[in-house]
């Protein structure tokens, strides 16, 4: 099996009303970076790619066919403070505050403004998770 570099097994795909404004956010408020992006005739977004981290996301206006969806995801970073500045920087609305957590992540929770749920998260222990 073969996966283009950049990507993994799992790649999510992003069906979101006003396409552009969510790359924005997600290049600015959670510092990726756009690697591709393609057009349909009607000057929409077909499919932007953004590499987060070592992870590619896709983007694509929503349409009839596939209708806007929201999700929640778990963004490993290597400063959850400062991370999450940045993404309320940005227009993303705090659920959660930053903190220690009892499973070795120093983790907070915005909401960004397309109602896709962000958990930021720093793993400050340096083992797989555990019981």
């Amino acid at each position: 099996m073969y996966i283009p570099p950049g990507f993994n097994t799992v790649t999510p795909y992003f069906f979101v009303k006003d396409a552009g404004a969510f790359v924005t956010f997600l290049v600015d408020g959670l510092g990726g970076v756009e690697s591709l992006r393609s057009l349909r005739e009607d000057g929409c977004i077909a499919n932007v790619q953004v590499q987060l981290g070592t992870s590619t996301v896709m983007v694509s206006e929503a349409s009839d066919n596939f209708g806007p969806m929201a999700s929640s995801f778990y963004l490993y970073v290597e400063n959850a403070d400062e991370s999450m500045r940045r993404a309320l920087d940005h227009g993303a609305i705090l659920i959660m505050d930053v903190g220690d957590q009892p499973y070795g992540d120093r983790q907070g929770g915005v909401k960004d403004t397309h109602g896709n749920i962000w958990w930021i998260s720093e793993r400050i222990v340096h083992a797989p998770y555990s019981l």
